[in-house]
C-alpha cells in the first residue's frame, strides 16, 4: 500500500493565489454588483488586481528559468509522493533531463485513489454524454476506483506488471480511461491508439510498443457507419510479428457485440468479476507513464515517452493556473483519448486535480445537430471547455445563427479555450460573441504534454490578448525564435519557434527505443535548443505567435510567407466558411501560394467573384508581394479528427507525389475531388491516386 509524503494537491500561494480560483477573474465573467460607488473607480480597481495577478506571473516565469530547483519543488507538492526525491533537477545528460530524481508515486493513486481517502468518494469524476447511444453515465470517483483496481487484478493475473506495456483501442468511453488508469495502477506503461486507425497502423503499434495485453472495446459508432474495434484489432495481430498474450473486451451492447476467441480473449465483466482489487504500485519519477505515437503514415510512428512524476504535477497545477479552474467546477475537453489533448486533459489533469471532465461521444454538428456542444454545456454546467478551432469553424459553417443552440443557456461557462490549429480572428470573433466568454488561444504539442504558450486565467493575465497571438510563453519554457542560420530573429520577424533547454517537467523524456532518433528530430538543427518545428514570430510585448509549422511556410522569391496569415484573409471572406493555403511549383518564384476554401451555404457570390474579392483582399492586407492568384472552390478539406488540416497531403499531391491517406483523416473521399480541381488549376497532373 502507498504510504503518502503529503496528502492533498497544494497549489502554492506565489504560483496561484493561494491555491483558489482567481477572484478577480470570476467577478468580471460573472459580471456581480460591486460597492464600488464610481465605474470609473470599479475599472481601476479591476486593472490594479489584474496587474497584481500578473506580476505574479511575471516572478513566477523568472523562478522557473532563474531557480528551477526550488521552483519546481513547490510545483511537486500538487501531487502525493510515497517517498521524496533526492533531487528535483538532473540536467547532466542533456536533452535528456530528469526531473524529481528518487521520487517515487503512482499516477493512478493520484487521480483516484487520495480522492476517496480525502472524503470525496461520490463525488462524479466523470460526465460520459454520448449521443450517439442516447445515454449520459456519472463516475464516481469511488466507482472509478472500484472498477480501475480490478481491472488492474486482471491485468496482474494475466502477468501486466511494472514496465510492461498495455495497448489501449477504444472509443470515447469512460473504459478507456479506467484501462489506462488500471495499467498505470501496476506501474505499467499504456499505450492509447486512436479509434480511427485502421488495422495497419494498429499493427505498427503492436509491433513497436510489444504490449502484454490489449484492451479493445468490441464497436464504437460514427455518424452513418458502426466501427468495428475488435475486427480490427483481430486484423493487426493476424498480420503483426509480436502476438500479445491476451485481449480484454468490452463489450458495447448497445451498439454491436465482437465473437470472442475462448482461449484468447476475456470478457470485460468476467476481469472486473473474477479479480480481486490490486494496490497502486508506485514508480520513480521518470519511469514511463504512457507511451503516445504520432502519425506513422509516412515514417515510422514515433512514440512520444511521457515520464510520470513532473507530467502529472505539471498537469494538476496547470488546471488552475492556465485555466482556472476550481475544486468543484466542472471542465470539459471535446478531444478524444487517443490524442495528446485526451490524455492530459480528459483524464490526468482534470483527475489529478480532483475535480469532474467531461466526455463527449459525438461530433459538433452531427449528433444530432450543430446545438450539441451547447447542449453539454446547458446540461452539464461546464464552466470551461477546450476544443479545436475546426469545430467552431463546422458549428459557425452550419449554424452561423445558431438556431440550434440558442435553446440552451450557457451562464455557466466562463472560457472556451482553443489549441492544436490556428483559429482564424473571424471564428474566434464569433465564437467570443456566440458563447460570450472570452477565447482563448494556446500553443502545445503532443512532445510537451501541456502548453508552450498560452493566456493563463489563474495569472489574471488579460483575457482579450493581442489578434491572433497565441499567449505569453508558459512557465518553465524559454521561448526563443530563430533564422534559419541559428542568429536570434528581430521582434515581429517570422523564424523558426525554438525553446532553450532544460525543458520543464511533463514534457517528453524520449522516444521509446529510439534514443538516437529523438535527439535527431528534435535538438540536431539547433543545439541547445526543441526545435518545435512551428514557425511564427514574438512581438515587442512578448507574445508568441505561431503562423505555421515550418515545413508549411511558404517561399515566394525568397520571401517566407505564413500559411495561417494568408488563410486569415480568406476566411474574412463572409461568403467564405472554411479554407487551406499551401505552397506550390512556380518556375519564376520558385513557389506561390494555392488556396482552396468551402463556399458558405447560400453564397451571395459566385466562385470566380469570390476569387477575384480573395485575390483583392490579399493584395490590400498581405500585399503583392504574396503572388496570390491560384485558388478554386471544393466541398470539403482533408481535416484529422483532431481538427488539423493535411496541408502536407495537398501540397504533395499538387507536385505529382504519391500520398498515403492517414486513417486520421475524418472524411478520406475529399481527396477525389480535390485532385480533379488541383489538375483543372494545372497540378496534380500525373498524380497517382491518393491512397
Amino acid at each position: 500500500m502507498l504510504t503518502p509524503v503529503n496528502g492533498d494537491c497544494i497549489v502554492p500561494d506565489l504560483l496561484a493565489g493561494k491555491g483558489k480560483t482567481n477572484d478577480v477573474f470570476k467577478k468580471q465573467m460573472r459580471r456581480p454588483k460591486f460597492s464600488l460607488r464610481d465605474p470609473a473607480e470599479l475599472e481601476e480597481f479591476i486593472l490594479k488586481q489584474t496587474l497584481d495577478q500578473n506580476q505574479k506571473y511575471q516572478e513566477s516565469f523568472k523562478r522557473s528559468l532563474e531557480e528551477p530547483e526550488k521552483f519546481w519543488a513547490e510545483v511537486g507538492q500538487c501531487v502525493t509522493w510515497t517517498k521524496p526525491w533526492e533531487k528535483v533537477l538532473d540536467n547532466t545528460n542533456e536533452p535528456f533531463t530528469k526531473w524529481f530524481v528518487g521520487g517515487e508515486l503512482n499516477a493512478c493513486y493520484n487521480a483516484v485513489d487520495r480522492h476517496v481517502l480525502a472524503g470525496h468518494g461520490e463525488k462524479v469524476a466523470l460526465i460520459h454524454d454520448s449521443p450517439v447511444t442516447k445515454s449520459v453515465r456519472h463516475v464516481t470517483y469511488l466507482e472509478l476506483q472500484d472498477k480501475v483496481s480490478r481491472l488492474a487484478g486482471a491485468l496482474a493475473k494475466m502477468g501486466v506488471s511494472r514496465g510492461d506495456r498495455v495497448l489501449v483501442y477504444m472509443p470515447m468511453i469512460p473504459e478507456a480511461i479506467i484501462a489506462m488508469l488500471a495499467t498505470v495502477r501496476l506501474g505499467a506503461i499504456h499505450s492509447v491508439v486512436f479509434g480511427g486507425f485502421a488495422a495497419r497502423e494498429v499493427r505498427a503499434r503492436i509491433e513497436h510498443a510489444e504490449p502484454k495485453v490489449i484492451i479493445v472495446a468490441s464497436s464504437g459508432y460514427e455518424p452513418n457507419r458502426i466501427v468495428r474495434y475488435k475486427d480490427i484489432v483481430n486484423e493487426a495481430i493476424a498480420t503483426s510479428s509480436v502476438k500479445p498474450l491476451h485481449c480484454i473486451i468490452y463489450q458495447r451492447y448497445n451498439i454491436e457485440v465482437a465473437e470472442l476467441d475462448p482461449e484468447y480473449d476475456m470478457l470485460w465483466d468476467d476481469a472486473l468479476v473474477m479479480s480481486n482489487p490490486h494496490p497502486c504500485v508506485p514508480v520513480e519519477a521518470n519511469e514511463p507513464l504512457y507511451i503516445l505515437y504520432t502519425s506513422g503514415t509516412t515514417d515510422q510512428p514515433k512514440g512520444i515517452q511521457r515520464p510520470v512524476g513532473g507530467h502529472i504535477a505539471t498537469l494538476a497545477w496547470t488546471m488552475h493556473t492556465i485555466y482556472g479552474m476550481g475544486k468543484n467546477d466542472v471542465w470539459w475537453t471535446a478531444s478524444d483519448m487517443g490524442w495528446v489533448v485526451g490524455h492530459s486533459y480528459i483524464c490526468y489533469g482534470p483527475l489529478t486535480y480532483g475535480i469532474t471532465s467531461v466526455m463527449y461521444e459525438g461530433k459538433p454538428d452531427r449528433t444530432p445537430d450543430p446545438g450539441a456542444y451547447f447542449r453539454v454545456i446547458h446540461e452539464h454546467g461546464v464552466n470551461a471547455m477546450f476544443t479545436a478551432p475546426t469545430a467552431l469553424r463546422v458549428i459557425k459553417r452550419v449554424d452561423p445563427e445558431v438556431k440550434f443552440g440558442s435553446q440552451y443557456s450557457n451562464k455557466s461557462l466562463r472560457t472556451l479555450f482553443v489549441a492544436g490549429e490556428h483559429c482564424d480572428y473571424d471564428t474566434t470573433a464569433w465564437a467570443t460573441k456566440i458563447f460570450d466568454v472570452p477565447v482563448l488561444n494556446h500553443w502545445w504539442q503532443t512532445e510537451t504534454g501541456h502548453s508552450i504558450t498560452a493566456s493563463c486565467v489563474g495569472f489574471g493575465h488579460p483575457m482579450n490578448p493581442p489578434k491572433y497571438a497565441a499567449g505569453l510563453p508558459f512557465i518553465g519554457y524559454d521561448v526563443h525564435v530563430l533564422r534559419p542560420d541559428g542568429t536570434e530573429a528581430d521582434q515581429n520577424e517570422m523564424g523558426c519557434i525554438v525553446c532553450k533547454l532544460p525543458l520543464p517537467p511533463g514534457t517528453m523524456s524520449t522516444l521509446y527505443n529510439a534514443p538516437e532518433r529523438f535527439l535527431q528530430v528534435y535538438f540536431s538543427k539547433f543545439p541547445g535548443f526543441y526545435d518545435t518545428m512551428d514557425a511564427g514570430f514574438i512581438d515587442e510585448h512578448g507574445y508568441v505567435y505561431v503562423m505555421a509549422r515550418d515545413d508549411d511556410v511558404i517561399n515566394v522569391a525568397g520571401h517566407r510567407l505564413s500559411t495561417a496569415a494568408l488563410e486569415d484573409v480568406v476566411l474574412s471572406h463572409p461568403d467564405v466558411v472554411d479554407a487551406t493555403v499551401v505552397g506550390v511549383p512556380e518556375p519564376t518564384k520558385g513557389e506561390i501560394p494555392l488556396c482552396l476554401f468551402i463556399m458558405k451555404d447560400g453564397a451571395r457570390k459566385t466562385e470566380p467573384n469570390i476569387i477575384k474579392e480573395l485575390i483583392k483582399m490579399v493584395r490590400e492586407l498581405i500585399g503583392p508581394i504574396a503572388a496570390f492568384h491560384v485558388a478554386a472552390a471544393v466541398t470539403g478539406l482533408p481535416r484529422t479528427r483532431s481538427g488539423k488540416t493535411a496541408r502536407k497531403s495537398i501540397a504533395d499531391l499538387a507536385r505529382n507525389k504519391l500520398v498515403k491517406i492517414s486513417g486520421t483523416i475524418e472524411d478520406p473521399t475529399v481527396y477525389k475531388e480535390i485532385k480533379a480541381v488541383l489538375q483543372k488549376l494545372g497540378y496534380a497532373k500525373i498524380a497517382p491516386d491518393p491512397q
